[in-house]
């Protein structure tokens, strides 16, 4: 390859090569199932219980030096979720250990559907041929792990890098820098796809990569005031075409 040409290519995990969200949806509906064989709530209350957790989730700013591992936050996420639409314990299932039930099997029920599609598996192969490749996925250390194990994805990337792991995650160039150093590439050699423009595409920006590329699923739209990426594309499995147009 000559100095212009594309060498490496860094990924998001979650809704970029595997569908987190989907894997979501099923893992609630499991536990939404759960909840109504053993409380005695109508259909909407459990909606809301669920909803709540979701919530929790999405809001959740983990530190690990707080002496609570992820588990046990999210237990209490599950705890407190419950406790805000029913005042005691309901037949032999106490608050407690209902919280936990659900946990798990909500934890259990997403890693169980996450995969990578032979589609994305092929496309990995066939790039892996050309470039080198890199997994960089936020979130906290041990459940980013449990999803890279679940969907067995190590052989098809150079390294992998978990923001939960350092100091800082995306959009901050410092794991970018990162990410540099253990390809042995430059900024301009590389190329960031991911779902979010506020982590993937502002972070592709402030590293100074040669091209970021969005993945956006809900048709591209890019908000006003939000970075605007170099390409969008519906899925992952149209970069080819993206990559033509860079060499």
């Amino acid at each position: 390859m000559d100095d212009k040409a594309v060498k490496a290519i860094l990924f998001d995990l979650d809704n970029t090569i595997i569908e987190t969200s989907r894997a979501g949806r099923v893992a609630i509906q499991k536990t939404s199932e759960l909840l109504k064989s053993t409380l005695a709530l109508d259909d909407k209350t459990i909606s809301s219980i669920c909803d709540k957790f979701q919530q929790k989730l999405f809001h959740e700013r983990f530190d690990p030096s707080a002496g609570r591992s992820i588990d046990e936050v999210r237990v209490g996420h599950w705890e407190e979720s419950i406790q805000a639409y029913i005042q005691e314990a309901v037949g032999s299932c106490s608050t407690p250990s209902l919280a936990a039930k659900c946990y798990y099997l909500w934890k259990t029920s997403r890693l169980e559907v996450l995969s990578l599609s032979p589609e994305i598996c092929s496309l990995l192969k066939q790039l892996r041929s050309g470039y080198k490749l890199l997994l960089l996925t936020n979130g906290e250390a041990r459940t980013q792990r449990e999803k890279v194990e679940a969907v067995a994805c190590e052989e098809f990337f150079n390294a992998i890098v978990i923001g939960g792991e350092h100091a800082e995650q995306k959009p901050f160039a410092s794991i970018f820098a990162l990410c540099f150093n253990m390809l042995e590439v430059e900024a301009q050699d590389c190329v960031m796809v991911g779902d979010s423009l506020d982590t993937d595409i502002q972070g592709g920006f402030n590293a100074r990569v040669r091209a970021t590329v969005w993945i956006s699923s809900a048709g591209g739209a890019v908000p006003d005031g939000s970075v605007k990426p170099d390409y969008t594309i519906p899925t992952v499995l149209d970069l080819p075409d993206i990559l033509q147009k860079l060499e």
